[in-house]
């Protein structure tokens, strides 16, 4: 399986504080357990809350969405992550801001994958991947 990983940074808004392309080629190539084409695209919280409503019908900017396209041969998918809202939850859960960033990466990244957190049991599993690959890049975890 090819590990090439070509991904595609759109900044569509003009936040600060925002994590380099380098910083998210780190986080989801930990996250990949093979190739990708990626793109994350970090938007205002307007579009957030406009793509969250059209999606998944919740009328609220989230964090970060996740739009699988394929899994074979290679993981094809577009993340879109709320800066504003990465920010304050940042804050409010008392986390650096690269440590939230990372964490909300390699979340989406595992959905664009096929991991899931609907039920109980799969929730476990995935928050178990995502504290795992974010010792292995020395960040604390995200849920304690």
């Amino acid at each position: 399986m090819s590990r090439r990983l070509n991904l595609s940074v759109q900044f569509a808004t003009g936040t600060d504080n925002i994590p380099t392309r380098a910083d998210f080629v780190v986080w989801t190539r930990a996250a990949l357990t093979g190739g990708g084409q990626i793109t994350i695209r970090l938007v205002s919280r307007e579009e957030a809350r406009e793509l969250n409503r059209t999606y998944r019908g919740k009328d609220y900017a989230t964090n970060v969405l996740s739009f699988p396209y394929e899994r074979e041969p290679v993981v094809c998918g577009d993340l879109v992550i709320c800066p504003e809202v990465v920010v304050r939850e940042a804050a409010d859960q008392k986390k650096t801001l690269l440590a939230h960033y990372a964490h909300l990466t390699v979340h989406g990244v595992l959905h664009l994958q096929g991991w899931d957190h609907e039920t109980g049991h799969d929730a476990t599993a995935m928050e178990a991947q995502e504290r795992e690959i974010l010792a292995a890049l020395g960040y604390p975890d995200p849920y304690l």
